[in-house]
């Protein structure tokens, strides 16, 4: 057993994989072309940044499953760092 891995803050490669495989799986489920996610992205930066100055660096969008009572949905998950508002009050 490497005992460094035990300190190690990266997950294990196998619970990558795993992850990554689930992205896949939502967005073939939902219909959804890499394309259209990234127009998808696009558009949300847009139209955000009318209101808030943002680090596109740490933007996170992604497609995951929702829902409840065994009915699952996909949903659009948006993680947007924002450094500051814009003053808009005009």
């Amino acid at each position: 057993m490497d005992f460094l891995k035990l300190f190690s803050k990266e997950p294990p490669s196998k619970d990558v994989a795993k992850e990554r495989l689930k992205l896949i799986l939502i967005h073939d489920r939902a219909n959804v072309s890499p394309t259209f996610l990234e127009m998808l992205k696009s558009d949300i930066i847009r139209v955000i940044s009318d209101y808030a100055e943002i680090d596109e660096r740490g933007l996170e969008i992604k497609l995951t499953k929702a829902g409840e009572e065994g009915i699952s949905t996909p949903a659009l998950i948006a993680n947007i760092p924002i450094r500051k508002m814009k003053d808009t009050a005009k």
